[in-house]
């Protein structure tokens, strides 16, 4: 039997008042009530990121920790942040295409990323270590490069076309990380001025960890080297 049938509530009937409690919280079930939340809303993007302690020179590894086929040494601030910008292929002052697939830039008057590189004469190969301190979770890098495995990029007048291709396994130990192959092609230049890149990249608190193996021409990039840097890395990170 239908309730509402059988007893009808007319305006200022008792019954009104004793299920109007009940029709209320059907009413707000069904069309949702507005509800005043006290307090300012904060972006999910703004919320604090755990600031790891020391700084990032002396969080760096020693250049004693790279292996001995790459003798390697601190660069100074100006030094480092050319240095990491050649890493990512597109560097300071470049125009990219598409515009959305350009690197983010570092804060103004934030802490310089601190920077070891070590040499491979014999080959020309290079061993870097970056240190960084970041607020981008490394989720979001990843979706970047996910839409952005194929760039073109004009800097001073030279243009180049960069390929990044994600790897499905990542380095174990930082809280997020993500691994990646990348090359980059001059659009003037022989074969030997082809750059290919193995980098890993890892976020621990604040400090984004970078570690990338770079070679010219036919080189390939030194996985290995670049698995005990950022292990090294990240336990010197971790300790911290």
């Amino acid at each position: 039997m239908n309730v509402a049938q059988a007893t009808p509530i007319h305006p200022g009937d008792p019954g009104l008042r004793r299920w109007w409690p009940v029709l209320l919280v059907v009413s707000c079930a069904l069309t949702g009530c507005a509800q005043s939340v006290s307090g300012t809303p904060v972006a999910e993007s703004a919320v604090a990121v755990r600031e790891i302690d020391g700084s990032l020179a002396e969080l760096l590894p020693a250049p004693s920790r790279f292996p001995a086929r790459y003798p390697a040494v601190v660069l100074p601030a100006q030094a480092a942040a050319a240095a990491a910008g050649d890493l990512d292929g597109v560097g300071a002052g470049a125009t990219v295409s598409p515009a959305k697939c350009t690197p983010a830039e570092a804060e103004p008057g934030g802490e310089p990323a601190a920077v070891a590189v070590g040499t491979d004469d014999a080959t020309r190969a290079t061993l870097t270590v970056e240190l960084s301190r970041s607020a981008e979770p490394v989720a979001s890098l990843r979706d970047q490069l996910g839409e952005c495995g194929l760039i073109q990029v004009r800097r001073a007048g030279a243009g180049s076309t960069v390929t990044t291709t994600l790897e499905p396994a990542a380095p174990a130990g930082a809280d997020d990380a993500i691994a990646l192959r990348r090359t980059v092609v001059p659009e003037v230049g022989g074969a030997g001025l082809t750059q290919t890149m193995q980098t890993s990249i890892g976020q621990i608190g604040d400090v984004r960890i970078t570690v990338t193996s770079m070679t010219f021409g036919a080189g390939q990039p030194d996985s290995a080297a670049v698995a005990e840097m950022f292990a090294t890395a990240v336990a010197a990170v971790r300790g911290s």
